[in-house]
């Protein structure tokens, strides 16, 4: 399996003490990593994560969807041996993330859209994310962390990738002429993090007591293609969508165009993502790490 870390996780920094009563051993960030890439059968570092500065004889880590500036701070002055982000916080995830927008392409295609169709639908996303990503103050969070000495990183495809699967799953089990309100009430049903949430799965395009027709899961391809992916769905034999989230502009222009004859899901994010993040801390626990969760991870 290829390693990857950012020129960050390369510079000297002073040693951290470790808390009183802790164990002399423990794990570097690369296993951190390869954790994720394992649960996700993945057998290379994606453009959207990074381990931003390495480290080894991890104990105790801090777990968040997003950990920045201030949460590094908390982690160091608490006794932390290292941070974990989930979504892209600098360094190579930052400007890589536009290449797993890719990933949209081989989802597309393996759910029956043409290639060509595929590619046009995410061509504008890829440019724009790049662009966007050199106008970022990327070493922002990373510096902070290098000036603490505390290992940092983030797992984001991997983890997006392990919920899509489990929210497949789930729906897998709905029949076509079953009700959309069943696919909705099977998720609730299969995922503790969805009733705990405090935002609700939305039924954004269609109707709630249409059948579902065939279903495909739009996950773990970096963001939500909007507009431009949900309509390749649509307009190649997929009659209900889910998405984690998606821009209100999008879904009601969806709708306008396609009004009750195709539906599109939006299960909300934090919930949505705790799904793939809860198996990882799983993981970590038996390893023997300590993991404190924080940032919006809901619990399942």
């Amino acid at each position: 399996m290829a390693k990857r870390s950012t020129k960050q996780g390369t510079r000297p920094t002073a040693k951290r003490s470790r808390p009183a009563g802790a164990e002399a051993t423990g794990v570097d960030t690369d296993r951190l990593m390869r954790i994720g890439l394992e649960l996700a059968e993945l057998s290379e570092i994606p453009g959207d994560s990074a381990i931003y500065h390495a480290g080894a004889g991890i104990r105790r880590v801090l777990v968040g969807i997003d950990i920045r500036s201030a949460e590094l701070q908390l982690a160091a002055g608490r006794g932390y041996d290292a941070a974990i982000a989930h979504h892209p916080i600098g360094g190579d995830a930052v400007l890589r993330f536009h290449e797993v927008l890719l990933r949209h392409v081989d989802q597309m295609t393996a759910a029956g859209v043409p290639a060509a169709a595929a590619w046009d639908a995410v061509d504008g996303m890829v440019r724009e994310r790049r662009a966007i990503a050199a106008m970022a103050n990327y070493d922002h969070d990373p510096s902070v962390a290098r000036l603490l000495g505390l290992p940092f990183l983030n797992v984001h495809t991997p983890l997006d990738e392990v919920g899509r699967r489990r929210i497949a799953a789930v729906a897998a089990g709905v029949g076509e002429g079953d009700p959309v309100e069943d696919l909705v009430d099977s998720l609730y049903d299969g995922f503790g993090e969805f009733r705990h949430a405090a935002t609700r799965i939305e039924v954004r395009v269609g109707r709630a007591d249409r059948p579902v027709g065939r279903i495909a899961v739009s996950h773990g391809a970096g963001t939500n293609g909007g507009y431009r992916v949900a309509k390749a769905y649509f307009d190649h034999g997929i009659d209900t969508l889910i998405y984690i989230h998606c821009r209100p502009a999008d879904s009601d222009r969806l709708a306008a165009e396609y009004g009750e004859e195709k539906t599109l899901v939006v299960t909300g994010h934090a919930a949505s993502d705790s799904i793939g993040i809860n198996p990882y801390v799983d993981r970590l626990r038996e390893e023997g790490l300590e993991v404190t969760t924080i940032s919006g991870i809901v619990s399942g």
